[in-house]
């Protein structure tokens, strides 16, 4: 299956380099933005980035989110030092080099951002295909957070 792939990248991110191009080879969009993130590890704001993605499965949502973490980790993403995810939510925690990333795998528009919509315009479900989506947060990478 080919798929015409494009990116939009408003600025360059190294933060996001990887997770963009990790999205791209899993034959999603990828919309790649700076941001600001609360990091839960120094409860500061610290400069980031991130990947709004949109791609189409025919294998469901739960099979493509566990699909998307085992190629995740082939690609060589390990888990974060005291990741502190939200399982229930597929977050997961991952890192790459000095990176750390957020990643969450869903199903239909709930960000309701300009970036989500342009990933998801692009992407056109085929018959018995459905939309899906990935976003991901990424902060330099560090040691896990002091337990109280």
């Amino acid at each position: 299956m080919v798929r015409l792939l494009l990116v939009f990248a408003l600025q360059p991110q190294p933060l996001c380099a990887e997770a963009r191009r990790f999205v791209e080879r899993s034959g999603m969009v990828a919309v790649v933005e700076r941001d600001t993130i609360d990091d839960w590890r120094t409860r500061q704001r610290t400069p980031g980035c991130r990947v709004t993605a949109a791609g189409a499965t025919a294998v469901g949502i739960r099979r493509a989110a566990e699909d998307f973490y085992q190629r995740l980790r082939a690609a060589g993403w390990t888990r974060t030092p005291d990741p502190i995810d939200a399982p229930n939510e597929a977050s997961l925690r991952f890192r790459h080099a000095a990176v750390d990333c957020l990643f969450n795998v869903y199903e239909g528009a709930v960000l309701n951002t300009e970036a989500e919509a342009r990933a998801a315009t692009v992407v056109e479900p085929r018959q018995g295909e459905r939309r899906y989506h990935a976003f991901v947060m990424c902060v330099p990478a560090a040691p896990a957070a002091p337990r109280a």
